[in-house]
């Protein structure tokens, strides 16, 4: 099994779920390629998750899904087992504590993963129970748009337009995993008129107002200055979107 191909794997499973988490157990862990797994975990894109409560039973050649028992000492395990009730001439049937181990990732993390990857900064409106994730404003030769993750039949990003599934952008090879930035941002500047994610002027102000204030509580001085090249405006700009909405208009005295 290529690295690739326990990326694009692990993709349609978290597509599958919705963006739900998925989990991975320690058996299946140990089949994929070693640099894999070590790019996978080293970028949080699947992390520790708690053992499993039931597993293949290795007492005889029937393999029954059976409930595992772990007793703890000292508040760590110290062994596991399953009690065998399909043979008479079977009772305890130990099991290896690290077969119990797995792992687990989610459209989150996916999420996290290519905003880390391309630079952006995520505004935290994420629609999770639809299977949408904001991952920030990502920056083209001659144009802006934002990029969202969904999750459909497969993870797909959608930006300026434009919708191509996540397989055919993120790679995992040679034990690291890389997006290819370019054939993204030359979407960006080819935008599809009249499409694309809409986020209305409120949206915006909330978002960047929010974004201030997570700055400033950093103890950011720059905190306008980093805000407005984040969204390629000026700080003019910038200070002009997060006012206020104006008063409305007083109604016309009647005379």
């Amino acid at each position: 099994m290529t690295q690739q191909a326990v990326l694009t794997e692990l993709l349609d499973r978290i597509a599958a779920s919705h963006g739900e988490r998925v989990l991975v157990g320690a058996d299946e862990l140990a089949d994929w390629p070693a640099e894999a797994v070590t790019a996978l975990q080293s970028e949080g894109v699947i992390t520790r998750a708690r053992p499993a409560v039931s597993t293949i039973c290795p007492g005889c050649e029937r393999e029954c899904v059976m409930p595992v028992h772990t007793p703890t000492g000292a508040g760590h395990a110290v062994g596991a087992f399953i009690v065998c009730d399909k043979r008479s001439d079977i009772n305890r049937v130990s099991v290896p504590v690290s077969r119990l181990e797995q792992w687990q990732a989610s459209g989150e993390s996916i999420a996290d993963l290519l905003a880390r990857l391309l630079g952006l900064h995520r505004s935290g409106h994420d629609d999770t129970s639809s299977g949408r994730w904001e991952l920030g404003l990502l920056k083209g030769a001659k144009h802006s748009s934002h990029v969202v993750m969904r999750a459909g039949n497969l993870l797909t990003l959608e930006l300026a337009g434009h919708s191509v599934a996540l397989a055919e952008v993120l790679a995992l090879e040679n034990g690291a995993l890389s997006v290819d930035r370019r054939a993204l941002t030359r979407l960006v500047d080819q935008p599809v008129a009249g499409a694309g994610d809409v986020e209305s002027a409120a949206q915006r102000r909330e978002r960047l107002k929010k974004r201030v204030q997570a700055l400033r509580a950093k103890g950011v001085r720059a905190f306008l200055k980093t805000v407005a090249e984040e969204e390629g405006i000026s700080v003019s700009r910038l200070k002009q979107l997060l006012k206020d909405d104006p008063a409305p208009a007083k109604s016309p005295l009647s005379w």
